[in-house]
């Protein structure tokens, strides 16, 4: 990621509410990281499992390209919440709650950003989401679909990095998945103080999802199909 911002990035970027030193902040801890995408090798793919691809249906790419576009696809979904989280506060939320969960929505948009300037081209189009099902004005819906999005979020990278390829990739889902695995014990917390840790298994690790499963559930949120078939398996 190039350390200035093209114009038309940087006024979307304020459009939804984050300023350019916050959104640098944010974004700027990965530019180092050595995410170029130049040079991408496959995984496996077990094709025994593969479902005909849903007509009009996004397909995600295959190997670390098609992996990074379905962290992408994720990262839009979230972006797209926590924006209208903030747009219209629920009732009764308070001001440490609006200004942490603004925080959440500034990594969220970072992330979201990330993936699109270093996948360039390779990148999937914008998706189209469907909140209908949400009800924005009610704190429980709000703060219940969030801790859903968070702890799928993590075990979808917790899933997915056993299929990247490209060592580099893998440290910068890392960097990612622990910021994801914060906002995932804050909800919990907000729902039910204490409650932080309760998504672990019984060795004190988090879960993990495998994409078909992941998209299976997102797909409730997302008017745009997106299809998984080409990611590798193994």
């Amino acid at each position: 990621m190039k350390e200035e911002l093209k114009e038309n990035e940087l006024a979307t970027l304020q459009s939804a509410g984050v300023s350019r030193r916050r959104f640098l902040a944010y974004a700027g801890a990965f530019a180092g990281a050595g995410l170029l995408v130049s040079s991408v090798t496959s995984c496996k793919r077990d094709d025994s499992n593969v479902l005909p691809m849903p007509a009009g249906a996004v397909d995600l790419g295959s190997g670390d390209y098609g992996i990074l576009n379905y962290a992408y696809a994720l990262e839009q979904l979230e972006a797209a919440f926590y924006t209208e989280v903030i747009s219209k506060p629920y009732s009764g939320i308070d001001s440490g709650e609006l200004m942490l969960l603004t925080d959440i929505r500034d990594h969220e948009i970072a992330h979201r950003e990330f993936f699109k300037n270093a996948l360039g081209s390779n990148a999937i189009q914008n998706l189209e989401v469907d909140f209908s099902s949400i009800d924005f004005t009610s704190r429980a819906s709000v703060l219940g679909t969030a801790k859903a999005f968070e702890d799928l979020g993590v075990q979808a990278y917790n899933g997915a990095g056993k299929l990247i390829a490209n060592a580099d990739y893998l440290v910068i889902a890392g960097k990612i998945v622990s910021v994801e695995a914060r906002h995932a014990a804050y909800i919990r917390d907000l729902l039910t103080n204490g409650t932080f840790a309760d998504s672990t298994d019984a060795n004190g690790m988090d879960m993990a999802m495998d994409p078909a499963a992941v998209l299976s559930i997102a797909g409730k949120y997302l008017k745009t199909k997106v299809s998984a078939n080409n990611l590798p398996t193994t």
